[in-house]
């Protein structure tokens, strides 16, 4: 916890519902496990329920958690600003014709990742004293590009109290201010003040070395105006670039290769340049109880490091006042990367223990646990402000289940994104769960039909 006047704050977890579209189209350049499942059949059913088990399983641990909603796919009215037209049915037809790229590209469930959902700074460091939440652009890849208006709207129903919070307008939406939200930012926090770690993978004004073989997605220029938008103090904001090697090696975010809360950052010697400068200015600005552990290339190579994801781990606070690892099983099963959590969780840091969970589905896009949560520090006077049903309990946990177990199709691949049938399934599912989760109508189709 960290204290924010008389008031303490707890991080709260929002994991995103995996959406009835899930599927694995290999959408993604410079994500390899999406590249290597694409054209598999997916079971968005299983996968859905398999993000909800891993939800129950991290608030059992006694982390506060909560939800949020998948978006509508396919994004039909994308489909129509690039020129298809006719009713629904016929734009389907139209987008699948020839290699059906434009239709897979509107048919992703991406926005499950909600770790690029927003970049979030807490109340207690705000120039205002309110939590800022800056929804990201996602300019660098054009499906998630679809997800800023929705994710504005629902973030703006959950935190509407305006003398608490305030949701922000992404930044433009252009390469030079292309923003991957919280995936490339990490909030630490000691008895000795706060920084924020912004990465960015290059420059769009100004020379910087760049990755030869995948795309750079954040800019710095981005990650300075999400610094200024959150209304930090400069001595708060701190921005670091990724190694161009990291990047080609398959860390297309910052949260593959590295992860940090309050005053512990665990990370691979290939997240950052010149990272032992950058862990001695933390080190500056965090104090004695500031604590770290590095990967070395030697001890987990960055192969190994993307294939199991051990960095890409939520880092949670326990009742006990210590932290946990949870991790996907895919590091349980890699040596390499259980030997290097074994070695956090026995040295002299914050660390209790690492539990390892099932979260395949998501894997195999190229997503662990942490790219399945955005992270908000809140106060319990503001959690009980949230203007929706959000936050995790088990009657909610069970409606959510059963909800799932309805709607969603346990099979489905590329030729089925087509099936107006799936549309209309997928709007009826979203619409019964924004009545679940007293949303409004945060969703277009929602919106038109009123």
């Amino acid at each position: 916890m960290v204290a924010s006047g008389v008031e303490m704050l707890r991080e709260y977890n929002f994991d995103g519902l995996v959406g009835p579209t899930h599927n694995y189209a290999g959408l993604s350049p410079g994500n390899l496990a999406s590249a290597n499942h694409a054209g598999e059949q997916a079971n968005p059913r299983a996968a859905a329920l398999q993000g909800l088990a891993k939800l129950r399983f991290v608030a059992a641990l006694g982390v506060p958690q909560a939800v949020l909603p998948p978006q509508p796919r396919p994004d039909v009215g994308a489909l129509r600003r690039l020129g298809f037209s006719g009713d629904d049915a016929a734009v389907l037809t139209r987008a699948a014709e020839g290699d059906g790229q434009l239709l897979r590209l509107a048919s992703s469930a991406s926005a499950m990742w909600t770790a690029n959902a927003a970049t979030v700074a807490p109340s207690a460091d705000t120039l205002d004293g309110r939590t800022h939440l800056l929804p990201a652009n996602l300019v660098t890849m054009f499906h998630r590009s679809l997800e800023p208006p929705t994710t504005t709207r629902v973030l703006r129903a959950i935190f509407d109290d305006a003398s608490r919070f305030e949701v922000h307008e992404p930044l433009p939406a252009t390469e030079h201010f292309a923003d991957e939200g919280a995936a490339n930012h990490t909030r630490l926090a000691t008895g000795a003040g706060a920084a924020h770690l912004f990465a960015w993978g290059r420059r769009a004004w100004g020379e910087a070395p760049r990755p030869a073989r995948f795309p750079a997605r954040q800019t710095l220029e981005a990650s300075r105006a999400a610094a200024r938008a959150l209304r930090l103090p400069s001595e708060l904001a701190l921005t670091w670039q990724q190694t161009p090697a990291g990047i080609d090696g398959g860390a297309f975010h910052t949260d593959v290769l590295a992860v940090g809360t309050e005053g512990f950052l665990m990370l691979h010697e290939r997240a950052f340049v010149e990272h032992e400068r950058l862990l001695a200015e933390l080190g500056a600005r965090l104090g004695d109880e500031f604590r770290f552990v590095v990967a070395s290339e030697a001890e987990l190579s960055v192969a190994d490091a993307v294939a199991a994801y051990p960095f890409n781990s939520q880092l949670v606070r326990l009742p006990t006042g210590r932290l946990a690892i949870v991790a996907p099983r895919e590091s349980e099963a890699c040596p390499a990367a259980r030997r290097f959590l074994e070695r956090v969780v026995s040295e002299a840091n914050p660390v209790d223990a690492v539990h390892y969970i099932d979260v395949n589905a998501s894997m195999k896009n190229g997503g662990g646990p942490a790219c399945l949560r955005l992270r908000v520090a809140l106060g319990d006077d503001d959690a009980h402000a949230l203007g929706a049903r959000v936050l995790f309990d088990d009657a909610l946990g069970g409606e959510l289940e059963a909800w799932v177990g309805r709607r969603y199709r346990d099979r489905l691949t590329a030729d089925d994104l087509r099936d107006p049938a799936l549309l209309d399934e997928t709007r009826g599912a979203l619409d019964e769960l924004t009545q679940i989760l007293r949303l409004g109508s945060v969703y277009e189709f929602q919106r038109a039909a009123q």
